[in-house]
């Protein structure tokens, strides 16, 4: 109103307001506060361990493998471009490999939802197939593909596409069957059905699939860089190993994690953003 009084609307909205403002500064202090606390206890356990062990004169060796070292060695490695040219390689490798499972992923997990006959028929092979650990194809992809740059994406494909099926399957059998029924009276087209009711339904299941996949292949892409190539964070830890430059190896170890840490909260963030389940974590 135009007397400088404000209405009851007006009062309740901003009570509401202050209210979810209220609300996210608390929960952002939290987290930081965990976050900065779980770091913290991290950083604790591994200087005590390494202060530890170096007491003993015959492993004075191994304080190139305490925090601090590990810290200062960071800046020279990023200068020299090893982590941004390991960043710029394994990330290739690892969107290359996921890209390829999700496309296979997801519809195989819609055909297991969907097709009770499809699940019956597969649910041995392919139960047997993902308790194969993704490494031990490694000798086999060597022998088929052209390169181990090819291979490497392969592993990281086997080791990403079974959770990303299973989890897309499990959204699916979560469907009210009645959807579908409504859909077809209304005339709507195999497309229609995937497009408009499979893929929203099951949004949050797909993502969740992609999260634990993620994790597996960000695992799995180490140890497979380790031979073959001349690129990525696998492949620099094992020139820092045998440089005997240990340092540099924690400090990759490290990046590693942070990486893994910042893909992994991304996705959560997108499951959070574009799930209609707004689900947390």
């Amino acid at each position: 109103m135009g007397n400088g009084v404000a209405t009851a609307d007006q009062v309740i909205s901003a009570g509401i307001s202050g209210n979810c403002l209220s609300r996210f500064a608390k929960s952002t202090a939290h987290r930081t506060v965990h976050f900065i606390g779980g770091l913290a206890v991290l950083f604790a356990l591994w200087w005590i361990g390494i202060h530890f062990i170096t007491q003993n004169p015959d492993l004075s060796q191994f304080k190139d493998f305490s925090p601090k070292a590990a810290v200062e060695a960071l800046p020279e490695l990023w200068e020299d471009g090893t982590i941004p040219e390991a960043l710029k390689t394994s990330g290739y490798r690892l969107g290359m490999g996921l890209l390829l499972a999700i496309v296979i992923g997801v519809p195989i997990g819609i055909m297991m939802g969907r097709s009770r006959w499809f699940q019956q028929l597969t649910d041995v092979p392919f139960q047997l197939l993902r308790m194969i650990s993704p490494l031990s194809w490694e000798p086999i992809a060597v022998v088929v593909f052209a390169g181990w740059e090819e291979a490497i994406v392969f592993l990281i494909t086997v080791a990403a596409v079974w959770p990303i099926a299973f989890s897309t399957a499990a959204g699916l059998a979560k469907v009210d069957p009645n959807w579908f029924k409504v859909a077809r009276n209304l005339g709507a087209k195999p497309w229609h059905m995937v497009s408009k009711i499979i893929i929203p339904a099951i949004t949050f299941d797909i993502m969740t699939g992609v999260r634990l996949a993620l994790g597996v292949a960000w695992i799995v892409i180490i140890p497979a860089e380790f031979l073959g190539v001349t690129s990525g964070f696998g492949y620099a830890i094992q020139d820092s190993r045998e440089s005997l430059e240990y340092s540099n190896l924690m400090a990759l170890v490290l990046v590693i994690g942070a990486v893994g840490y910042v893909l992994d909260t991304a996705c959560v963030l997108l499951i959070n953003r574009f799930s209609w389940h707004r689900g947390d974590k």
